[in-house]
């Protein structure tokens, strides 16, 4: 169910952008209890002149390999839910591909379970 998008510089290797999907999916089904095969990761690569953003805002030193990782959900789960998710995808990410945690950047979009189509012009989660 969550809708995943990733912002990132170009220039990352076919194998690093897989950890980082891969990282992000499995973070979400430890944490959220996403139900397997509820994969919706779009990722999305960016030149330099477009990717602008503060190289230490809040005292977060960081660098030119900043992924951002926006995740649309349910509103249904806890602030230790969303806290576990932040730091077990934090740690996924700095193991492979090897990022360092200042330059993993999460936020969480939270919608009723009405705002969601998944096809056939159906509301599944009504």
């Amino acid at each position: 169910m969550p809708l995943v998008r990733i912002s990132l510089r170009q220039g990352k290797s076919d194998n690093d952008l897989q950890a980082i999907r891969e990282g992000v999916y499995r973070a979400l089904r430890d944490t959220f209890n996403v139900p397997e095969n509820d994969r919706f990761i779009l990722l999305h690569q960016h030149a330099d002149e477009e990717f602008d953003c503060s190289p230490d805002y809040l005292g977060i030193s960081r660098s030119q390999e900043l992924v951002i990782i926006q995740i649309t959900c349910n509103d249904t789960r806890s602030e230790t839910q969303k806290r576990a998710l932040y730091q077990r995808l934090t740690e996924y990410l700095t193991t492979a591909p090897g990022l360092r945690q200042e330059d993993v950047f999460i936020n969480l979009l939270e919608t009723d379970r009405h705002n969601w189509s998944f096809g056939n012009g159906g509301m599944q989660y009504a």
